[in-house]
């Protein structure tokens, strides 16, 4: 029995007796139990009736291959190798990477409901509650090496920004690989993080795991313990299907990689800038312990950053930099 097992059941709006429970998934209650109390450990809200039993407070949409798979045209599933959907896993992009070393990986996209060691760039952790965000990696082999990469970080997240503006949201972008959202005080919160990790050689093959971490939704009670300020797509647009939105990125992204590293970031540079947050604002550069100030002007065709400072004009590279905006 797993979790996604006790779910689907509860999941139906009808209540269901731990004996009910025991019988369908072939457990004892003791176990059904131990389930139910792991799933309030995991933050999924059930009601509880004494004689009528256990059900969901509110619906929670699992993750379906097929149905993702379902939602694909005829091209985007020819670039599909495989697809993985894990209920827990310690992070879906190390799960990729090890496919790789086992000779797979290339076209393979991994989805998981959570990770117990996600994390995103500079490795800072990533967080979410089980089941109400959309964590996914994609795994692609690459000829020409990893300078054919530069600026992928900045096209995954203007195709992640055309997904979510199909569905009603209005995302920005921040150099080189966060989604933002305003937020009622007039500041961004962040939505989405996005990490490209890339291995082998830099002048021939190479294989990147492309991964994102999309809040769906998220619970007042989990924001307050982030420590920053934080955005899901139910704030702009309720209702919205995990798994529609998994196969609207999968439609968008596996023809982005098959073609990236041909045509570059230069296709995308206007999209991007056209939905870049800080244009035109001060921010703190930060490198390791040092922190500049500089204005922040566009994206060029390569994916770097155009900054000023003091009348001259700089070119930031990915790597270990750091924005923050000056209040």
């Amino acid at each position: 029995m797993t979790i996604g097992d006790l779910i689907r059941l509860l999941d139906d709006g009808e209540f269901h007796s731990g004996e009910q429970l025991g019988e369908k998934l072939g457990v004892s209650r003791a176990a059904v139990w131990k389930q139910l109390r792991k799933l309030e450990s995991l933050g999924i809200t059930m009601e509880a009736v004494k004689g009528q039993g256990y059900r969901l407070a509110e619906p929670l949409e699992l993750l379906d291959g097929q149905r993702i798979i379902a939602g694909l045209s005829r091209q985007a599933r020819g670039y599909l190798t495989r697809l993985f959907v894990e209920e827990t896993l310690p992070s879906s992009n190390a799960f990729l990477r090890e496919r790789f070393s086992q000779g797979a990986g290339h076209g393979e996209v991994c989805l998981v409901e959570q990770q117990s060691a996600g994390r995103g760039r500079r490795g800072r952790a990533w967080n979410t509650p089980w089941g109400k965000s959309l964590m996914l990696s994609l795994g692609w082999r690459v000829e020409s090496g990893i300078g054919a990469l530069e600026g992928l970080s900045l096209a995954v997240g203007v195709v992640l920004a055309r997904v979510l503006e199909s569905h009603g949201v209005s995302p920005y972008l921040k150099w080189p690989n966060d989604v933002l959202l305003e937020v009622p005080n007039g500041d961004y919160g962040k939505l989405a993080g996005i990490l490209v990790e890339v291995s082998g050689d830099a002048s021939g093959p190479c294989e990147v795991v492309i991964g994102m971490g999309l809040n769906v939704f998220l619970p007042e009670s989990f924001r307050s313990t982030l420590g920053q300020s934080a955005a899901a797509v139910e704030d702009q647009a309720t209702g919205v299907s995990r798994n529609a939105l998994a196969s609207d990125l999968l439609e968008a992204l596996l023809p982005l990689v098959a073609d990236f590293e041909r045509d570059g970031f230069a296709p995308w540079c206007d999209a991007w800038n056209a939905r870049h947050a800080f244009a035109g604002r001060e921010v703190d550069v930060l490198s390791g312990n040092a922190r500049e100030v500089a204005r922040v002007e566009e994206a060029d065709a390569s994916g770097s950053l155009v900054v000023s400072q003091g009348g001259r004009r700089r070119h930031l590279a990915g790597g270990e930099i750091s924005l923050r905006v000056r209040s």
